[in-house]
């Protein structure tokens, strides 16, 4: 992992991973024949949107309950978009190559949404606008949480 501290939202990965799939909708929704639908190029860009938006909204909450609540609505952003790009595939608007990356990206992302979700839910830690426990800070908390991520992905 390149960053090992989370200090604010821009640190998860889950984040970094939906802004590069936003990006990359944006880039798919400037071609020429996609550009033409405009009421699925808003709907499109706005789900993907909503999926960085409610990472970040949620984080800056300050409590677990309502960031898991936000990383819900993030999933919900996620398979939206997943169903839009199948309309565009259908339409013909972008190839099987750009579906299936954009699928398995948003299939990463909902992923690791699912994961940090369930995360929170375990944790003791109700999150930085509750009287922080004495023996863990939120620092703590994700410092743990993401070596338990990457020792599950070199076992």
């Amino acid at each position: 992992m390149k960053n090992a501290k989370v200090e604010s939202f821009e640190d998860l990965n889950v984040y970094q991973r939906a802004r590069e799939l936003t990006n990359r909708i944006y880039e798919l929704t400037r071609g020429k024949d996609f550009t033409k639908d405009f009421g699925l190029v808003n709907q499109i860009r706005r789900a993907s949107v909503s999926i960085m938006s409610n990472i970040a909204e949620g984080f800056e909450r300050g409590g677990n309950v309502e960031f898991t609540q936000f990383l819900f609505i993030a999933k919900g952003s996620c398979g939206e978009v997943r169903a839009q790009t199948t309309i565009a595939y259908d339409q013909k608007y972008i190839q099987n190559v750009d579906y299936e990356k954009i699928t398995n990206s948003c299939r990463q992302v909902s992923g690791m949404l699912s994961n940090l979700i369930n995360y929170l839910k375990q944790s003791q830690y109700r999150g930085a606008k509750y009287k922080k426990p004495p023996h863990k800070s939120m620092a703590d908390e994700w410092n743990e949480f993401l070596k338990q991520v990457k020792n599950e992905k070199n076992a």
